[in-house]
């Protein structure tokens, strides 16, 4: 979207002469003050982008300090700065004076500043990402980078002008209502002064329509619409609101906008323009390795290739708003969006203001946008504690939701451990829920069984899966992937096993992979890189595509290819080696040093038997396609593809004592229990278990079925993954306590 283009209004990027100071200077302060003690800098910008990314959960907030001079626009009319993005707390300062403060660190909100200009000014903007209990998000399992982080824009326009006030949108609306091959637009702008309003849809028809009371309303008609119909044809209409006074034109706004219908059912899934559409795809965060949030058009453009090469039909924009410019590009591409507000993991009371803003502020924002088909009202935000000031508030805000756009669903994303059942789970159209069984706890089969028992227990209820992953750190790789081993081949059995699941599951609305690409999260210890969240299907910085990546592409895209796995894995210890191979086609041939393995038909994954004898050169074949890896026989398991601990796992398996009579890590958790000293060391081993993974799992409450799965885990299942959290010596004298225990009879 372009919402200045056409018009005489004129905005422009205000990007150079800012100066920045990690500290809280007073607003009245003089500019060489201020340049002395800040250091000179460009927006956007974010303070966190190092700290914020190196583990720890010690990175800075609080409130920083920007400042730059203005000259006086030479222009008549009205000024205003708009920001884009301003993490979390703004206060914007003009020669002292407070003229605005903004709360709620993703969407636009703009400031008038003509009444206070001067000849010379000081502009000063105070942001704080610090801890209150006021303003989503708080806690979350990711980093919440402070700055100016997206573009700022002076604007400049006539006195008569489309509304610039209206929580941060366009000022004017175009919503589509079809009806076979017709399509009826109600088009509606605010305006400050003018008389008339000029709707134009280009090379559709246009209407002249006199303001009234600020506002002005048409309909205007296509008569053959071409729908948006995601990735198969993303087209797009693009309507004009001209303001006119005394009969020229004084100001214009521009959106983009598609003409298309979308349900779901709950045995059929999703249907777009009433055909059945499977939503699958991927979650994304907004943050890149080195750079914090600061992303650049280029970045955002990388995220949609990897997505398009995926085939994936949706993005789960998470866990607040994104840039206008990412929902324009999925409207280009044609990738169903859910959006969604930063409210998240803990219930904040005296924060029920803030969501409704926010949440007003990505609908009135990005209503206009073809590619959105629901708004997210929260994720998984029972983890901090249920109450009924929590559902009393969702309840308002999907009742908000509804007024501000009747056109689309709501929709919530929940945590695993919420009972299904639970009065929450009915207040949006529709519900998803974050399911990591077979990682975090329990085995693959069980997201199998949770799947089979809400269907059963809700038949004629529509559920999707929006959350669900594995982490893998691509330096470690092994024959035998267990869980909680961070290898690359664990996450690719994880996804093929999920994969099985969703593709024998139509009724599922939506599917979102966790994440499309790692993510900062400064609070987690674990899987040998601090600070950060390995799920993603590609890496941090969008260089490496791990495995897993593929196993998508295999399922969703057409784009023929093969693609040999473990190409990361080279020293192999084992005589025989499995090879994996994943591909869309039907028939894939492996070669050894240019000598046939074998060729093998199947659908997506296809498994080899190698012998290794020394160095080798292992190359996939389907037709003209083909991918090639090196790999070697080793004499012993490269230590470098293994976790520090990884010693310790083979030894849960071999010398562990375990006298008669008494526990050890071979017990289980709900045996160990029944006495008091076990229960004791239980409950600090799952503290520090908790702590691992940050903050978000502090306060989590374990419905009596979630429990009693986790009790039935010996400790060493859980320590297994706990990853790189529980040093060695701990395990060895936590099993040392465990013996002292006598088993309860």
């Amino acid at each position: 979207m372009n919402e200045h283009a056409g018009s005489i209004r004129t905005a422009r990027p205000f990007h150079e002469g800012w100066v920045f100071v990690p500290d809280a200077v007073p607003a009245d302060a003089p500019w060489d003050a201020l340049a002395e003690a800040g250091e000179p800098i460009a927006l956007p910008h974010t303070w966190n982008a190092v700290d914020g990314q190196d583990g720890g959960n010690d990175y800075r907030r609080g409130t920083s300090t920007y400042a730059v001079r203005l000259p006086a626009p030479d222009a008549d009319g009205d000024v205003w700065l708009e920001f884009r993005g301003v993490n979390s707390s703004a206060q914007i300062h003009l020669n002292g004076t407070l003229l605005a403060t903004h709360e709620g660190g993703y969407s636009t909100f703009r400031v008038p500043l003509a009444e206070a200009l001067r000849d010379d000014n000081v502009l000063v903007v105070h942001v704080d990402n610090g801890p209150n209990e006021t303003v989503y998000p708080q806690r979350a399992d990711f980093t919440f980078y402070g700055g100016i982080y997206r573009d700022v824009l002076l604007l400049t326009v006539p006195a008569a002008h489309v509304r610039l006030d209206d929580h941060g949108g366009p000022g004017f609306t175009a919503t589509p209502l079809l009806d076979g091959e017709q399509a009826t637009v109600a088009l509606h702008a605010e305006v400050t002064g003018g008389d008339a309003v000029r709707f134009v849809i280009d090379g559709e028809g246009e209407v002249l329509v006199p303001v009234r009371e600020g506002t002005a309303d048409a309909e205007l008609t296509i008569a053959q619409v071409r729908r948006w119909h995601g990735r198969r044809d993303p087209h797009l209409y693009t309507a004009t609101a001209e303001l006119l006074q005394d009969g020229k034109p004084v100001d214009a706004v521009s959106i983009r906008f598609g003409c298309r219908e979308f349900a779901v059912d709950p045995d059929r899934g999703f249907l777009l323009n009433g055909e059945e559409y499977p939503l699958r795809g991927v979650s994304r965060h907004q943050d890149w390795e080195g750079v914090g949030n600061v992303l650049t058009p280029a970045m955002m453009e990388r995220d949609i290739a990897l997505m398009e090469e995926l085939g994936a039909t949706t993005v789960r924009l998470a866990h607040y708003q994104h840039d206008q410019a990412f929902y324009d590009l999925c409207d280009e591409a044609g990738i169903v969006v859910w959006a969604e507000i930063p409210q998240i993991t803990n219930f904040l009371p005296a924060g029920t203001v803030n969501a409704t803003a926010q949440l007003t502020e990505l609908i009135v924002q990005n209503r206009h946008h073809a590619s959105i088909m629901s708004w997210g009202l929260s994720n998984e935000i029972t983890i901090g504690g249920n109450s009924e000031a929590l559902l009393d508030a969702h309840r308002a805000l999907n009742d908000l939701a509804h007024r501000l756009d009747p056109t689309r669903l709501t929709a919530m994303a929940h945590a695993f451990v919420l009972d299904a059942g639970d009065p929450l789970v009915a207040v949006p159209d529709v519900n998803s829920f974050n399911l990591y069984y077979g990682w975090y706890l329990g085995d693959l089969e069980d997201n199998d069984r949770w799947f089979a028992d809400f269907r059963a227990a809700h038949p004629g209820v529509a559920i999707g899966l929006s959350e669900y992953g594995a982490d893998a750190n691509p330096r470690y790789q092994g024959a035998n992937p267990t869980r909680g081993d961070y290898s690359e081949q664990y996450q690719a059995r994880y996804h093929e096993h999920l994969i099985d699941l969703i593709e024998a599951s139509p009724y599922l609305w939506a599917t979102h992979v966790w994440n499309l690409a790692d993510f900062a999260a400064d609070g987690r210890e674990e899987g040998g890189l601090p600070g950060r969240n390995q799920k993603g299907l590609v890496t941090f910085d969008r260089s490496l595509k791990k495995d897993a990546f593929y196993a998508y592409k295999a399922a969703w895209s057409p784009e023929p290819f093969v693609h040999v796995c473990g190409r990361r894995y080279v020293d192999r210890a084992e005589a025989v080696t499995e090879v994996t191979v994943y591909s869309n086609q039907e028939e894939v041939e492996l070669w050894c040093d240019d000598v046939l393995v074998e060729s093998l038909r199947g659908v997506r994954v296809f498994r080899f038997s190698v012998p290794l004898t020394g160095e080798h050169r292992l190359t996939a074949r389907s037709g003209a396609l083909t991918d090639t890896i090196d790999v070697r026989r080793a004499s012993a398991p490269n230590p470098d593809y293994a976790m520090p601990n990884a010693q310790l796992v083979n030894w849960f398996d071999a010398d562990v004592p375990s006298p008669e009579g008494f526990y050890s890590i071979h017990d289980s958790l709900a045996d160990i229990k029944r006495t008091a000293a076990g229960g004791a060391l239980i409950e600090r081993l799952m503290d520090q278990a908790k702590a691992s993974v940050g903050d978000v799992a502090r306060d989590v409450q374990m419905p009596p079925a979630m429990q009693a799965m986790i009790d039935r885990m010996t400790v060493a299942a859980l320590l297994r993954h706990s990853g790189d959290g529980i040093p060695a010596e701990q395990v060895i004298a936590l099993n040392e306590a465990l013996n002292e225990i006598p088993k309860q009879a």
